[in-house]
């Protein structure tokens, strides 16, 4: 089954402690890229979640998104700048003495000075949120690859259409190829009575065979038609397939396009190069839609 990879998935977790929302968002992109956008808080969990992602979508540029809200009672804690107590109980020791007074300073005046007593929240460990985390961006994976999925489905079905009519085209040019010789046949033998008949003489008709088996020869495709019926049958199979198949299925369309160009230079008949203008205008839109598969 084809993927798209353009597609967007949400997921969360909630429990009485925490929302975690994971927003990922896919484009189309040549290569593999993520990018993650969360608190600095989870960034040693960002490998990870990288992993994670790239374990699901192989090709793409994919923002995801994190954002995790912390509810119920906060661990907190009072931490003691020892230092700076000590030092403003010296200065007002100190000031007492310049000034001649006695030094009434207590613990509980020092611990009203400020930065002396801090209150620091104790977060949890990030490695205990990683499951809570896992399950929102799991579920945001799930969502995204049904999206890329129908979506692939969608460009699976107008391909295989697309090479179908390919198919039919074909057969058209190989329906009017004896045709070509025929026609060919009959031109070269009217010119040549044409010309002949100011002098009374006869067309030599050895000396047309060999013309027409030089052009046979000439504007023979049949291999170009055995390859592009070969590269086409290749990309039917490979539409079917379950793995990544979007770079595959590009460079078997260069080669379906080759095989087309050849064929027009070869067969020198204006019938042909309508046909052909019919197959490589499929060709483009086959092009672009596959720009679009993972």
């Amino acid at each position: 089954m084809l993927k798209s990879m353009t597609g967007f998935g949400r997921g969360e977790y909630i429990d009485l402690n925490y929302h975690i929302v994971a927003e990922i968002k896919a484009v189309n992109h040549r290569y593999n890229e993520i990018v993650i956008r969360m608190p600095k808080t989870l960034g040693s969990l960002e490998d990870k979640i990288r992993r994670t992602i790239a374990s699901s979508i192989l090709r793409g540029r994919v923002d995801a998104f994190i954002t995790v809200d912390e509810y119920g009672e906060k661990k907190r804690t009072v931490r003691v700048d020892k230092e700076l107590a000590i030092a403003y109980h010296n200065a007002m020791r100190e000031l007492a003495q310049i000034l001649e007074m006695p030094a009434t300073d207590s613990i509980y005046h020092i611990s009203k000075y400020p930065e002396v007593l801090k209150v620091v929240e104790v977060s949890e460990d990030v490695e205990q949120l990683w499951p809570k985390l896992a399950t929102a961006i799991n579920d945001a994976i799930s969502n995204l690859m049904k999206m890329r999925e129908a979506e692939g489905t969608n460009i699976e079905h107008d391909l295989l259409a697309r090479i179908d009519k390919l198919n039919l085209l074909i057969a058209a040019i190989e329906d009017r190829a004896p045709q070509i010789l025929v026609e060919y046949r009959e031109k070269l033998l009217s010119r040549i009575r044409e010309l002949l008949a100011s002098v009374g003489a006869d067309p030599d008709e050895s000396r047309l065979l060999q013309e027409t088996a030089i052009f046979a020869d000439r504007t023979n495709f049949t291999e170009e038609i055995v390859r592009l019926k070969s590269h086409l049958s290749q990309f039917h199979t490979t539409v079917r397939s379950s793995e990544a198949v979007g770079r595959k299925l590009d460079f078997i369309v260069q080669e379906i396009n080759r095989e087309t160009n050849t064929i027009a230079s070869k067969a020198n008949d204006s019938t042909i190069a309508n046909i052909v203008v019919e197959i490589k205008s499929e060709i483009e839109k086959i092009r672009e839609q596959i720009q679009n598969i993972e």
